[in-house]
């Protein structure tokens, strides 16, 4: 079979996450978008993806004329893989004006004659459709995750220098934990493969800490909260998710956020998820052009790929930061932050592409990772796209 993931309308609500991704490869619950439909369909399967120009070099098309187009946004279980595994070769399934799958291309393009038979599904959506979202719902995710990853299989022990309170705690090979407490009471806690939850950690669950991700000496981690892998942590987290490679290793607080790769939170930073008076938080709409409301009364930190700040950093309620941007100094600065800026609260420069690239390279050679001329291409275009922004 022939999968296609496929980038749908609401990719550039999105961003700035899908500046360097397509929507597949963004990080809910325990799994990327594209590993929850990828464990349940047991048939052989060619994977590739239907997304921006730019980034079909790191991402590539595959059509072989029997394909299956799959929305990533939607967040399946099993009784909706079945149907959309039933599909047969001129049927799409959509909720209201959702595509969720289809055997034809054609439904996904504007303007063009479908051919198509539109069946209705009727169940409940998880549909990511916001930056948002990706936190909101994380929780949902990470237990349905948890179940995925861990049906008939057995945990691997922990020591008796841990306090376990509850039964649902599943702990990969490899995985070292020491004189933590885990509280899976309210939800699931995963510790993945060869991770490390350092002496004196405090978690309550729903929390997944992903391969190789470190939760540093005497973290508090409130759930739902996913730390991605080879990514470190310190100092207080709540309902926040990092989708991988990035580092927030001393104390400070992040709560209701979602991080990008390859993302470094400077010591002592925090983060405000809840406004002054209570009101409902609006964030930035790279569609929209403003900030848009979300329904939300909590909504901290959303930051893309390879930005980072400085020590004591204050990020103000939804607080939106793009790719590859660099903040310091005291203050707040403002809540949308664009793609290659270099400043704090004083104000913004352009951060040169080129010092830009040095210092990503710095940052990915150290784990063990290069930062390739198709990376780089990405993040040309990036820089690119997003000049206006920066004045």
């Amino acid at each position: 079979m022939n999968i296609i993931f496929f980038d749908d309308s609401n990719r550039d609500h999105l961003l700035p996450l899908t500046f360097t991704r397509p929507t597949a490869k963004l990080r809910c619950g325990i799994l990327c978008l594209e590993e929850k439909w990828l464990m349940r369909i047991s048939e052989a399967k060619e994977v590739s993806y239907l997304t921006e120009d730019y980034l079909s070099t790191k991402f590539p098309l595959k059509e072989v004329g029997d394909d299956l187009f799959l929305n990533p946004a939607v967040c399946p279980d099993s009784e909706l893989v079945d149907l959309v595994l039933g599909l047969g070769a001129d049927e799409t399934l959509m909720k209201e004006d959702i595509v969720i799958a289809s055997r034809s291309r054609k439904v996904l393009e504007e303007d063009q004659e479908q051919d198509t038979t539109v069946l209705e599904y009727e169940g409940e959506l998880t549909y990511i459709s916001r930056p948002y979202h990706i936190f909101q719902y994380n929780g949902a995710e990470l237990e349905r995750d948890f179940d995925l990853l861990t049906e008939g299989r057995t945990s691997a022990l922990l020591s008796d220098s841990n306090t376990l309170i509850g039964e649902r705690i599943f702990v990969e090979e490899g995985a070292s934990v020491e004189a933590a407490v885990l509280n899976a009471t309210t939800g699931p806690i995963y510790i993945g493969k060869d991770a490390e939850v350092m002496e004196g950690s405090v978690i309550r669950g729903p929390f997944a800490l992903c391969e190789h991700a470190t939760l540093k000496l005497a973290a508090k981690i409130y759930g739902p909260t996913t730390i991605g892998p080879h990514s470190k942590v310190g100092g207080e987290v709540n309902n926040s998710v990092l989708t991988g490679y990035s580092n927030k290793g001393h104390d400070g607080f992040l709560g209701n956020s979602v991080i990008g790769e390859w993302c470094n939170i400077g010591a002592d930073s925090n983060n405000s998820n809840l406004k002054n008076n209570y009101e409902e938080v609006k964030l930035w709409d790279y569609v929209e052009g403003r900030f848009s409301k979300t329904g939300l009364q909590f909504c901290g930190l959303v930051m893309g790929d390879h930005s980072k700040c400085g020590i004591n950093t204050m990020f103000n309620t939804g607080t939106v930061v793009g790719v590859s941007a660099n903040i310091y100094g005291g203050g707040f600065p403002r809540n949308f932050i664009p793609s290659f800026s270099w400043g704090g609260s004083g104000g913004f420069s352009e951060y040169r592409f080129d010092k830009a690239m040095k210092t990503a390279e710095l940052v990915m050679v150290r784990r063990g990772i290069e930062l390739d001329q198709v990376e780089r291409d990405i993040l040309q275009v990036v820089f690119d796209k997003t000049t206006t922004y920066r004045g």
